[in-house]
């Protein structure tokens, strides 16, 4: 590439749970002889130095990180290169540097938390005769101008050799960050670098510079060939100016002179910010490069001039809605022409194209939001035959099964149901979605009314769970024999068969997710499978049900046990009372500030792609099929926020407190009254030195500080919702949700911040990268009611009341405690910096019947409250 790239070291990152899918999955799985076959394919192809991160929420990263380091040892093909450990633990970096051989590399120390701590590692390192990465990050944040770089890097250096650190040992990263973004502030990016190092070069003798790739790119994530002409000609210019080594995979890299001229010359402009226009010319150029394949570009030109049948097939499964009504119509003509009927589109090319849907699908060669275009293109179809087919009055012709499906009474959350009824039409099932909050008596009529051969149940909030055993008792009462499937967030095969199935005489099957409802519901209509599957799942269930009743209820610490081990907090680390106290109300922050604040690995969940954001958007499996959907969110919220769809209201407040015994009490100083916030307490037995928690031990019962918010970004999706409706558009439907759900959580993320740094103001210089965010690393808790440390929805009444939160937002709370708009989150902020996110779990009698009593409701109404985390 240039001259002076023979000294350039690859390192390779396939050995990192967080940048590769496949190793992630063989280390959860234990398989550590295939994982060190990762490692040796990156030796083989060119990496000098690999880099090890065990970095996972279900790993033991310790044990995973010296279980694979001496798996590595002991091949000597691999053990030859130096391996980077890797990892946001220092305990873990340790722990790899205790068993490694040969000098290894630590990424990485910085000084984000102070010099002390930054030389503590230093020497650590050196103890350990380890090289370090240093990052360009300080106690102000991360560095992203070239003065920063230089100022921050020249600074970690002087400290480090001032304290004998040998400079030749010290790796700077100076921070590559992503340029193309369309943010004026983010164009010089690539410069900055560049310069940073060659001036480096010079203050800091022997010294060496690498970086992260793949970031300068992330723009044009999906365009293999932009990427990749991106990165080549980044090293080409970096390299001679001193970068040592990066992060890189050597074989998606281009000879500098073989890269197209046109590209070229675009990518070169943007890296060094030769003018002003030179991002929106590369995003124009881009397009040209996607996707890149003379066979396919062909086939794509020619697929319109094939037989309308398999023009409607090849439409159906590349989820291409432009041509769908005319070959539709052109297939009917044809067919009557041949003495057909309309109903004959349907179950001849259209179908046929389903099934080829369904079977991709079904074999994990497609992935749900495919699925749902396609389901798009569908609906569109059958919406133009509809009146020819009822001017026929065909009462012969019917799919595989109706189903009604409804979110119970009192739950507003529909995208799963919506999910499950798209993938079910795609397969053949007649759907009548009765939408959300549906009470038992419109379910059961809804059921009669359209001869619907099941019904399914939907909930994502716990108190769904008992009306979903209200509406079985009532299919029961009514003499019902038909299935009912059960799903959603909250449910669970457990639940189901301890409550739902015992008061249903008819099959009740908890169905987990999309992908297994089209199994489920086809076994169930079928004539020669339907008995069999029914037995089964009834002996599963009566399984369970003998499993829990010969179990006992496991020991708990009394409550008084428990509280006696509570948390005890160091009164001195108590934070100053707020800087501005009191209610705040925010009529419409800015959409466009909170797009920086989204977390999108819950997004790519809630369509069924599983990883983790953004290596998930190159990921083996469905790294194609998310980096699709990734760039239709981002058009969909760039139109979001310029045309206004969407507008975010919140409110936070925060008010002088006290703990009493597990119990917060309020102090409103505009009505002069005291409101208690009764909590939880762990009753699970501990090992010594562990604390049974309860969200109040993070207040002082001497005086302190308590806050709450509510936020929602759902105020106007029903117009834009019922304009989707109305053009037969579910993937734009679920779409909006979905992202109107990512704002609100980004919301409460920002609201978080903005709290931290200014109402309450105790952590006024928080730097903070949206990672770290997401990684919780900020000082304080927000937990909310319903979740883990507080899992009872019923707080969220008082919390509205003391925030006022209907009035100044807008936000409704439903009979079960749901939130309308749905796009909304609530919660309380703890500022100690001791207060952590904990699970209550089970708890005993004992404290029910005191929660009861401290809530002034009786034992049943406490009980239905807290049944989830009853000990049974």
């Amino acid at each position: 590439m240039t001259p002076s790239s023979s000294r350039f070291v690859n390192i390779g990152e396939r050995t990192n749970v967080t940048g590769s899918a496949k190793f992630k999955k063989l280390i959860l799985a234990g398989d550590y002889e295939a994982a060190v076959e990762v490692a040796r394919d990156q030796v083989e192809n060119g990496a000098q130095i690999i880099d090890i991160n065990m970095d996972e929420g279900l790993l033991d990263a310790h044990e995973a990180m010296t279980t694979f380091i001496k798996r590595i040892a002991a091949e000597p093909d691999i053990a030859r290169v130096p391996l980077m450990i890797d990892s946001s633990k220092w305990s873990v970096i340790e722990a790899g540097l205790k068993c490694v051989s040969g000098k290894p590399i630590v990424n990485s120390i910085s000084m984000k938390e102070g010099e002390e701590q930054f030389l503590q590692h230093a020497r650590l390192c050196m103890a350990y005769g380890a090289a370090v990465v240093v990052m360009a990050f300080d106690e102000k944040g991360q560095a992203d101008t070239k003065e920063r770089k230089v100022e921050i890097c020249k600074r970690a250096y002087e400290l480090l050799v001032g304290t004998g650190f040998p400079p030749e040992d010290i790796i700077f990263d100076p921070n590559i960050f992503a340029v193309a973004t369309g943010i004026e502030e983010h164009n010089n990016y690539g410069v900055d670098f560049i310069e940073a190092v060659k001036e480096l070069r010079v203050l800091c003798p022997h010294a060496h510079y690498s970086g992260g790739l793949s970031n300068l790119s992330f723009s044009f994530r999906g365009n293999e060939p932009v990427r990749r002409a991106m990165h080549s000609i980044f090293l080409y210019h970096a390299i001679p100016a001193g970068l040592d080594m990066a992060i890189v995979n050597a074989g998606q890299l281009d000879i500098y002179d073989d890269i197209d001229p046109e590209l070229r010359v675009a990518c070169e402009d943007v890296i060094l910010n030769r003018d002003a226009d030179a991002t929106e010319r590369l995003i124009s150029l881009a397009e040209k490069y996607r996707g890149t394949d003379v066979a396919q570009e062909k086939a794509e030109a020619e697929w319109r001039g094939w037989p309308v049948t398999k023009r409607l097939e090849h439409a159906l499964v590349k989820g291409i809605d432009a041509h769908i009504v005319d070959d539709t119509e052109e297939a009917r003509l044809a067919i009557k022409q041949a003495g057909g009927r309309p109903i004959e589109v349907i179950e001849g090319p259209l179908m046929d194209g389903m099934n080829v849907v369904g079977d991709l699908f079904g074999s994990g060669k497609m992935f749900l939001p495919q699925v749902v275009k396609s389901a798009r293109v569908m609906k569109k179809a059958v919406a133009h035959l509809f009146p020819y087919i009822e001017a026929e009055k065909d009462e012969n012709s019917k799919g595989k099964g109706k189903i009604v499906m409804a979110t119970v009474k009192g739950d507003v959350h529909d995208i799963g149901k919506n999910i499950v009824g798209v993938v079910l039409q795609c397969n053949g099932f007649e759907i009548v979605d009765l939408g959300v909050m549906v009470p038992w008596s419109e379910i059961l009529k809804a059921a009669v009314e359209n001869d619907a051969d099941m019904i399914g149940l939907s909930g994502l909030i716990t108190p769904s769970l008992d009306e979903m055993v209200t509406v079985a008792e009532e299919m029961q009462k009514a003499g019902m024999t038909m299935p009912l499937m059960i799903g959603g967030a909250t449910t669970s095969k457990t639940h189901t068969a301890l409550r739902i199935e015992p008061v249903y005489s008819g099959p009740v099957i908890h169905v987990l997710d999309a992908s297994r409802a089209v199994g489920v519901a086809g076994t169930l209509v079928s004539d020669t499978m339907a008995d069999k599957f029914v037995a089964e799942t009834r002996a599963e269930y009566s399984h369970i049900r003998d499993a829990r009743a010969g179990k006992t209820a496991k020991p708990l610490a009394t409550l008084d046990e428990a509280r006696a081990n509570g948390f005890e907090i160091d009164e001195s680390l108590k934070p100053a009372p707020p800087r501005q106290p009191g209610v705040h109300v925010f009529d419409d922050w800015d959409l466009a500030d909170l797009r920086d604040y989204i977390d999108w690995t819950p997004f790519f969940r809630a369509w069924e792609l599983h990883g983790t954001y953004p290596s998930i958007l190159t990921d083996e499996v469905v790294g194609e099929s998310a980096a699709n959907l990734f760039k239709d969110a981002q058009a969909m919220l760039d139109r979001i926020i310029n045309e206004k769809w969407l507008r975010a209201k919140g409110v936070a407040g925060l008010w002088p407190c006290w703990r009493d015994g597990d119990d917060v009490v309020v102090y409103c100083e505009d009505t002069e009254e005291h409101i208690r916030l009764p909590f939880l307490r762990q009753q699970i037995a501990k090992r010594e030195g562990k604390a049974n928690m309860c969200l109040a031990d993070f207040i002082s019962p001497d005086g302190d500080w308590i806050g709450g918010f509510a936020v929602t970004t759902g105020h106007g999706i029903g117009t834009k919702l019922a304009e989707f409706k109305a053009h037969i558009d579910d993937y734009s439907d679920i779409m909006l949700k979905a992202l109107a759900d990512r704002l609100a959580e980004a919301f409460a993320e920002r609201m978080h911040q903005h709290v931290r740094k200014e109402l309450w103001g105790y952590a006024p210089d928080e730097q903070l990268t949206n990672e770290a965010l997401v990684r919780e690393e900020y000082r304080g808790i927000r937990p909310a009611p319903g979740y883990p440390a507080c899992p009872d929805h019923s707080l969220k009444p008082i919390l509205f009341d003391l925030l006022d939160a209907t009035h100044k937002t807008g936000i409704t709370l439903t009979e079960s405690f749901a939130m309308l708009p749905t796009a909304a989150v609530s919660g309380f902020y703890f500022g100690h910096p001791q207060a952590e996110y904990f699970g209550v779990a089970r708890i005993g009698e004992d404290q029910v019947t005191e929660y009861a009593a401290r809530r002034g409701v009786d034992m049943d109404t406490a009980t239905r409250w807290l049944r989830p985390n009853l000990n049974i």
